[in-house]
């Protein structure tokens, strides 16, 4: 009696040990795809959300000057960010985890006008997404680290990343920005106001 006591004990734990496996497996699963879904893939690959120019906020705006042949600026750059993300920053003073930002790039067009020589965004050259990653769920991924997914993609396709490893294309533009987690953040005035 004892020995089916124990088998059934044994079993009994072996099951629970196992349904406990699965389950983890499952949430490890279930978080890896409700992680940024407009932005981010189960195994980590980026890509540009459809609809942010309806869904994100802008954050704010750069320009590229250009030399003194081409009297104005070169690129327009404009950052996006979900409201929530906004809102995260402005109550934490940080981005939150699956913040995706979004930097749409332009040529610019400069011309001039009755109010003097100004530069407009022409055609687009470009998306850049960042997407914060407190976790660490894609280590074995060259497009993420340093608490982010970085990739670079090409105008003409936002589902497939030109970038295959942040370290070398992406981080040195952004190292300067380290203290506020590598994000220029001074320059978006939404997340203060």
């Amino acid at each position: 009696m004892r020995n089916s006591a124990r088998l059934l004990t044994v079993s009994a734990i072996s099951l629970l040990t196992l349904a406990g496996v699965a389950g983890s497996a499952a949430y490890g699963q279930m978080a890896k795809k409700s992680y940024a879904p407009d932005a981010v893939s189960d195994d980590g690959a980026i890509r540009v959300p459809e609809n942010f120019r309806s869904d994100y906020l802008m954050l704010g705006a750069w320009s590229v000057v250009g030399d003194a042949d081409t009297g104005g600026e070169t690129g327009l750059h404009v950052v996006y960010a979900p409201r929530s993300s906004v809102e995260g920053y402005r109550r934490d003073g940080k981005f939150p985890d699956g913040t995706v930002l979004v930097k749409e790039l332009f040529n610019g067009k400069t011309e001039s006008l009755t109010t003097g020589t100004a530069t407009s965004a022409a055609s687009t050259a470009g998306y850049f997404v960042m997407v914060k990653d407190t976790q660490g769920r894609f280590p074995g991924n060259k497009n993420w680290g340093d608490g982010w997914g970085w990739s670079f993609f090409a105008a003409d396709n936002t589902t497939q990343a030109t970038t295959k490893d942040y370290k070398a294309e992406c981080i040195a533009c952004h190292e300067p920005a380290r203290a506020s987690d590598l994000v220029y953040d001074y320059a978006y005035p939404i997340l203060r106001d």
